[in-house]
């Protein structure tokens, strides 16, 4: 077909006239009011605007690059949920009212999109939440919705790690648009922190994940809020198939568990807390009856939630089962493994400080020296002292402790596929330094 021809093509010409009444280019700058507005309309309750080059998105720019490599603007968006569900002890209900809007959000990424297209925009809308983009790195999400929101001047993040928008409060939802256009202007972040640093969800979650200090227990609230998403799922189902009958699977996991697991296969991983979320008071159109009466207000949204009887997944030896168990002695301790699975060198050194448990490491203070050989090279330092953890890349300093390990045997170990002693035995791991260092260390990371 010749160029002339082409030109007087049908499709080729309405595609020429959409291009000439859009409202940007790749090289024009599309107009920031004409683009939220066009946000707002498909439904999002806020929107904000950050360019590919700020500095808040430099730990998060490869990756988004590599999901949509003509990204220019990433438009971050949020969908209000409802309070009273979301407060409810009935858990069921606030997950219904999650997943309600977590369909909300993918929707409206898509009605956006939708609507760029058909203005001559390329864009891209990943997935809200956890839909698992499983990886070597352990990393199991596309791009992190939060830091985006709080560039995009959606709110701060609070104690409990989760954005509080200045109007909304938290009780909202977070997406994201990535688009190949410059905008006429961008959004900044907010200039002040609505965070409240009442503590309400200290005091209200289960398993103590959230320190009065601003310590954040990753891994205790993984093993519990998201007990029936990837990793209680994956040790649930090891559950099933190391029990020998029907009979002692029942012994391991009661009738209510496997329902629960049930409901979550059937219509979306339930959340066994957010509490944090539930009792939150920030945000303008929330905080009213908090300043109103703080005490009737913690009698009323936090006092039933900690008074729920109610089974709490922890993992053995672990900062959150002593916590329960002191805290929260009415509440069914259940001994679990988070089921998290080491998949690489590179994993296992960037999960350490999520997986730490400093109460567990009070009494310690070393500087570890880690060699990892044959098919992933690495050297790291670790050291742990006074409640602490830093990770290190290379050998830093004077070790008290020092591990070289064949890099595929170390992750089978931690994985319980291989024993310790087979390992030394056979030269694939040698240590220098007192073992009972080598046991301290592994005291902090209980699995």
């Amino acid at each position: 077909m010749s160029k002339s021809t082409m030109n007087d093509h049908p499709t080729v010409k309405m595609y020429s006239m959409k291009l000439e009444a859009a409202h940007g280019t790749h090289s024009t700058p599309v107009d920031t009011q004409w683009l939220r507005d066009l946000c707002l309309q498909a439904g999002a309750d806020d929107v904000g605007f950050v360019s590919i080059g700020r500095t808040e998105l430099d730990d998060q720019r490869k990756d988004i690059m590599s999901l949509f490599p003509e990204a220019r603007t990433l438009i971050s968006f949020v969908c209000k949920m409802n309070r009273e569900p979301l407060r409810s002890t009935a858990r069921s209900v606030a997950n219904a009212e999650f997943h309600h809007v977590i369909d909300d959000v993918t929707h409206i990424g898509h009605q956006i999109v939708k609507e760029l297209e058909a203005q001559g925009v390329k864009a891209l809308n990943p997935p809200a939440g956890f839909p698992m983009e499983v990886t070597s790195t352990g990393k199991a999400w596309v791009i992190s919705h939060k830091p985006i929101a709080v560039a995009a001047g959606l709110g701060q993040i609070g104690i409990h790690r989760n954005v509080i928008h200045p109007k909304f409060g938290n009780f909202i939802l977070l997406g994201t648009v990535l688009t190949n256009v410059d905008l006429t202007t961008e959004s900044q972040p907010i200039d002040y922190n609505p965070c409240l640093e009442c503590k309400l969800c200290v005091a209200a979650c289960p398993v103590g994940a959230i320190g009065a200090d601003g310590h954040f227990n990753f891994s205790a609230c993984y093993t519990h809020n998201y007990r029936e998403f990837s990793g209680g799922f994956t040790d649930w189902v090891e559950t099933i198939t190391d029990s020998k009958n029907s009979k002692e699977y029942r012994a391991k996991v009661n009738d209510a568990e496997t329902a629960s697991m049930w409901q979550s296969l059937s219509f979306g991983a339930n959340y066994k807390a957010a509490y944090c979320l539930s009792v939150c008071p920030a945000g303008e159109d929330v905080i009213g009856p908090f300043l109103a009466d703080r005490k009737n207000f913690f009698q009323e949204v936090a006092k039933p939630l900690q008074d729920k009887k109610e089974m709490v997944y922890v993992v053995p030896r672990s900062d959150a089962e002593e916590y329960v168990r002191k805290r929260f002695p009415h509440k069914q301790v259940r001994l679990v493994s988070n089921g998290l699975r080491t998949k690489s060198i590179r994993a296992f050194l960037a999960g350490l400080p999520h997986m730490f448990q400093r109460n567990q490491a009070k009494d310690l203070a070393a500087t570890y020296h880690f060699t990892f050989t044959g098919e992933e090279e690495a050297q790291a330092t670790v050291v742990i002292q006074n409640k602490t953890i830093s990770v290190k890349a290379g050998h830093i300093g004077d070790a008290d402790f020092q591990l070289i390990a064949d890099s595929q045997t170390w992750i089978r170990l931690l994985a319980k596929e291989t024993g310790t002693l087979s390992a030394v035995i056979s030269g694939k791991i040698r240590t220098k330094g007192p073992l009972k260092l080598l046991k301290a260390f592994s005291r902090c990371f209980p699995s």
